[in-house]
Formats: structure tokens, C-alpha cells, sequence
């Protein structure tokens, strides 16, 4: 198949060009290579083996010519990270949300009816939490006085009582916490309804914590174990918000490319978006994160720093059901061995900041 990947210069994208042009695909890339994720305008040199595109998703006159010879789009283009600042919104909701509808126009007017769409486990927000005596129930608010006071565990709404952290199926309530959240939230809506209107199929991939080679360094956007990779290069301890318990599910990239891979040669539905994690099934803290990279790195222990960011959430632990029942997907990686290799991993090169 001949398949178009948006953000194909990209962390993830860049990955699943490899693994798509391994499998015998054949792949054009498109991306805008924006410093902020970059690090700088240069095309990364992992790109040099595809065909590449420097332009902008939003731009419906470049889309109609790429389109016209493809099979299916990956769409992969994105804004990223936590959303520093409410005046964030309009660059998020432009790129990621405005971009998408033009791609989704243009893939109709183009007659393509297959996508795989890039989300993100923070569409649930908080993940999946029960109580002893009231079930399985949405989390009251973590309040910054309980932050300050080291509670961090969101209680009952009912009760008070301490919850227990379940794993998160694809059915779980989309409660987006953050700016980015909110978009990857309306990226999912904006494709259902395409999908609805077209007969088309949508496989939405909620990647999970990804981590691995060709990740940003050096910027407040960049994943967590970036941010302590970062840290540690510069002889500093990684720093871990609240106490460091707060559970994730850490995905090597490697592993996401394989998950988009067997979604570009598996047919959905016609009519439907569909759902599925993106795990390693294999859940970890974040505390052993910064423990086990700063071993492997040779640096200082990390620092619990106590506090939080105002949308983070306590534990995202993924249920992978979904994934091996419809794409046979298992990641390959496993969280000791990754972290190891990523110790040494080539990453992007450091984002100049204004």
C-alpha cells in the first residue's frame, strides 16, 4: 500500500515510516518541521531513506496533490505535550483540531476512506479507579490544598474512601484534563463523524507513555522520560513531581509503529471509529522510570519533588485487550530493556528557546 503519514518527520511518525517501508510499504511523509518539536528546520537525517514534504496539514491545495495516489493516511500530525498555559489553546486547537478537518475534507474529496489517527490516553483524563463500597466510579478532584498536603490519591465522590487503580478499557468516559487532552479529544470526534458520514473506518490508537530514540529533548513539551534523560545529561538529578507512585503504561516507539502498522493492513468496520490502547500491558511508576534511567545513565537518584501540574492526573494504567483481540498487537519491549537501550538512545537535537 501506499500510505501518506503526516508528522512523518516526527517522533512516532518517523518510526512508523521505517516499519511500514520494512514491511514492503511505500510511505511519503508530510511535515511542517516545526523548531518546537524539532529542535530545529532541518529534516531529522532518520528521514533521509523516505520520501519527505515539508508543508502543512492545514493546507488543503497541497493535500489534494499528495492524496491523489494514496491508499490510506496515518495521520500522526500533532501540537504535543501538556499544554503549558491556557493561551496555548488557539496553536493547539489550530494545528491539531483545524488540521485534522482539513485532512478529513480532503480525504473525501480524495475518496479515501481508511485512517489511523494518532490519540492519546489523555483523552480519559484520570484512568480507571473503583471503590470497596461504591464500585467503579469517576474520581472527585485532586484540590491543590490536598497537593500541597501530599494526598495525592483522588477519593470517592461518594464516600471519600481511598480508590483502588483498574486498567483503562476503550470504553471508558473521554474526560479530556488538559489543553492537548481537549484536542485529541475532538480529533476523535471530528474523524467518527467523517467516518459516519462516508462509510468510512477510523482506527483511533491511544498511545500510552511512548519513550525511545528520536524523542525531543530539552523542552517542557517532550515526554517524561525525555524531560529525566535530559536532566540526567546535564549531571542533574531528574526531578519527579507528587511522590512518584503515580502509575503509567511506557510504550517503546518501536512497539507504537508496529500498532500502526497492523492497523494500516487490518480493515475496521466500514462506519466506524474504533478505539484501542496502545500499551506494553506492562505498568510502571513513575518513580521507576527516573530510578531505573538514572542507573542506566549512571546519574544521580532522582528527587521527589512533592507538587503537580494543574491537569495531572494520578494513574493511567491501560487494558491491552483491545489491541491483541482486533490487531493482535503485544509490544515486544520490555520496560528493563528499553529504558537500558534509551540510556544511549539518539534523540532530536535540543530546542532552542526564545
Amino acid at each position: 500500500m501506499r500510505v501518506l503519514i503526516t508528522g512523518g518527520a516526527g517522533f512516532v511518525g518517523s518510526h512508523v515510516a521505517d516499519e511500514l517501508t520494512g514491511r514492503g510499504h511505500d510511505v511519503v511523509l508530510l511535515d511542517n518541521l516545526l523548531p518546537k518539536a524539532h529542535g530545529t528546520d532541518e529534516a531529522p537525517p532518520w528521514t533521509a531513506a523516505h520520501h519527505l514534504v515539508r508543508g502543512d496539514v492545514r493546507d488543503a491545495d497541497l493535500l489534494a496533490g499528495l492524496l491523489s495516489d494514496v491508499d490510506l493516511v496515518c495521520h500522526q500530525a500533532a501540537v504535543v505535550g501538556h499544554g503549558l498555559d491556557p493561551s496555548d489553546a488557539p496553536e493547539y486547537a489550530s494545528h491539531n483540531d483545524y488540521g485534522t478537518a482539513v485532512l478529513l475534507a480532503a480525504m473525501h474529496r480524495a475518496g479515501i476512506g481508511r485512517l489511523v489517527l494518532a490519540s492519546s490516553m489523555v483523552v480519559y483524563g484520570e484512568g480507571r479507579y473503583e471503590c470497596p463500597d461504591h464500585g467503579v466510579v469517576r474520581p472527585a478532584r485532586r484540590r491543590p490544598t490536598d497537593i500541597d498536603a501530599g494526598r495525592f490519591e483522588p477519593p470517592c465522590p461518594a464516600c471519600g474512601a481511598a480508590l483502588e487503580s483498574r486498567l483503562v478499557p476503550e470504553d471508558a468516559l473521554i474526560d479530556p484534563r488538559s489543553t492537548y487532552a481537549a484536542t485529541k479529544a475532538a480529533q476523535e470526534y471530528l474523524a467518527s463523524a467523517w467516518a459516519r458520514q462516508t462509510d468510512g473506518h477510523v482506527w483511533a490508537l491511544r498511545y500510552h507513555n511512548i519513550y525511545g530514540p528520536r524523542m525531543p529533548r530539552d523542552t517542557p513539551y517532550a515526554g517524561v522520560a525525555s524531560l529525566f534523560r535530559s536532566a540526567l545529561e546535564r549531571g542533574e538529578a531528574p526531578t519527579v513531581l507528587e511522590d512518584g507512585n503515580q502509575r503509567r503504561d511506557f510504550v517503546h516507539s518501536t512497539d507504537v509503529a508496529l500498532a500502526n502498522a497492523l492497523a494500516i493492513e487490518t480493515a475496521g468496520e466500514p462506519g466506524e471509529l474504533t478505539p484501542v490502547n496502545v500499551c506494553s500491558g506492562e505498568p510502571h511508576t513513575v518513580g521507576d522510570l527516573a530510578r531505573e534511567l538514572a542507573l542506566a545513565c549512571a546519574g544521580p537518584a532522582p528527587v521527589i519533588a512533592g507538587g503537580a501540574r494543574a491537569a495531572d492526573v494520578r494513574h493511567v494504567v491501560a487494558d491491552p485487550a483491545m489491541a491483541r483481540k482486533l490487531l493482535d498487537f503485544e509490544a515486544r519491549v520490555a520496560f528493563a530493556d528499553g529504558i537500558k537501550t534509551f540510556a544511549t538512545a539518539q534523540l532530536r537535537d535540543p530546542v532552542t528557546r526564545p
